[in-house]
């Protein structure tokens, strides 16, 4: 049984102490866009990285280096000495250095689009380091690979990651479908107005084996690619990779505790979301919800494993944050309830929602290693 034994995240508020801390207290990160100019992609407001210093060049390519680095101190794993395959799953990758280069910026060094030599500055046992874009769900297929590499013997350890920057492109579709600039991501509120991007990062390092003394055991990712529309969501197919997720984990529905939801606070995601899960969790026994990127935004491709990060801290201490911006529920969320920071909750069964562009989504099963396999 696959295992995680180490998590690394990086947000707009800083490291996993920090961010959790921060979504605790119900605080936003969102601030004044630094970077791009946002007169020309009708966006004003983002939650960018912790530090306010200069843009710093291959930015994604930091972000992520900086979690797997911290993954493998927490894991005790050499990267000099120790073979670690690297699964990383990204939205756009290095897109931000490719647009300042267009714009006359620092000449473009080609092999740096690739996230190897970052990471190779690591360890020289790190690698080979295989790089999925799959949208917004690409870290949740990042770990689906890396399970699937420890289960069939293939490695011992596997470390998934992703990461995402800003990028002029992405901001500029944002604010395209919106009229007036967004200010603040509200997942699942009636007067949401759409997303905001949010810098940051993620990385787990899964291993085979028994869990140990707060190790977190990975159940399952259940996969989809429904292909149902460019942009727009389908509830079945987002219903579909979690019933996925339950088959490959042999999981019952009313046994989970906690669904961390993808939660984009757009005005097609939300209700989709809200009504597969209805359509999965129809017994009187109904999971508590949350959701971060009211809070961090969203982080694109390391969107999943910035979740798994925040269930699996739910487990260890009792307490899950509530949804940063969400003051007045949707009507597809009756029935439903929400996380309050100050009720204690008991996680053992977690599932995290990541959905993407396309229908290509990603649902994880994690569960506190007291639960029996």
């Amino acid at each position: 049984m696959a295992r995680i034994v180490a998590s690394a995240v990086r947000t707009c508020f800083g490291d996993g102490d920090a961010t959790f801390e921060a979504l605790l207290d119900g605080r936003s990160g969102a601030g004044p866009l630094r970077h791009i100019g946002a007169e020309s992609v009708n966006v004003t407001r983002a939650y960018q990285r912790a530090d306010d210093g200069p843009e710093p060049r291959y930015g994604a390519s930091r972000l992520l280096a900086s979690v797997v680095a911290r993954a493998l101190a927490d894991a005790r794993v050499d990267a000099a000495t120790d073979r670690v395959p690297v699964v990383v799953g990204t939205g756009l990758r290095e897109l931000r250095a490719v647009e300042r280069w267009a714009e006359g910026g620092a000449e473009l060094e080609l092999h740096r689009l690739h996230f190897g030599p970052s990471l190779a500055e690591l360890g020289e046992g790190l690698g080979p380091v295989i790089t999925l874009s799959n949208a917004c769900s690409a870290s949740g297929h990042a770990l689906a690979l890396a399970q699937d590499l420890v289960d069939s013997g293939a490695a011992e350890r596997v470390i998934a990651a992703g990461t995402d920057v800003l990028t002029a492109s992405m901001l500029a579709m944002i604010g395209r479908v919106t009229p007036d600039p967004t200010t603040q991501v509200r997942p699942f509120d009636r007067n949401r107005t759409g997303v905001l991007l949010g810098e940051g990062a993620a990385a787990v390092v899964v291993a085979a084996g028994d869990a140990a003394r707060g190790e977190t055991r990975l159940l399952a990712t259940g996969l989809c690619c429904d292909a149902h529309h460019e942009t727009a969501p389908d509830v079945a197919g987002m219903a579909g990779s979690m019933r996925d997720a339950f088959t490959r984990a042999g999981v019952g529905a009313d046994e989970v505790d906690l669904v961390v939801t993808h939660g984009t606070g757009t005005e097609l995601n939300d209700p989709a979301e809200l009504s597969a899960l209805r359509r999965v969790f129809s017994g009187p026994r109904l999971p508590v919800l949350t959701g971060i990127k009211g809070a961090v935004g969203h982080t694109s491709g390391a969107a999943a494993l910035v979740n798994v990060d925040v269930a699996i801290r739910a487990m260890r201490t009792g307490r899950v944050p509530g949804v940063a911006g969400l003051r007045e529920a949707i009507g597809e969320a009756d029935g439903f309830r929400f996380a309050d920071p100050a009720e204690p909750l008991p996680v053992r069964v977690a599932q995290v929602n990541a959905f993407g562009f396309g229908g290509v989504n990603a649902v994880t099963l994690l569960a506190a290693p007291e639960v029996a396999a």
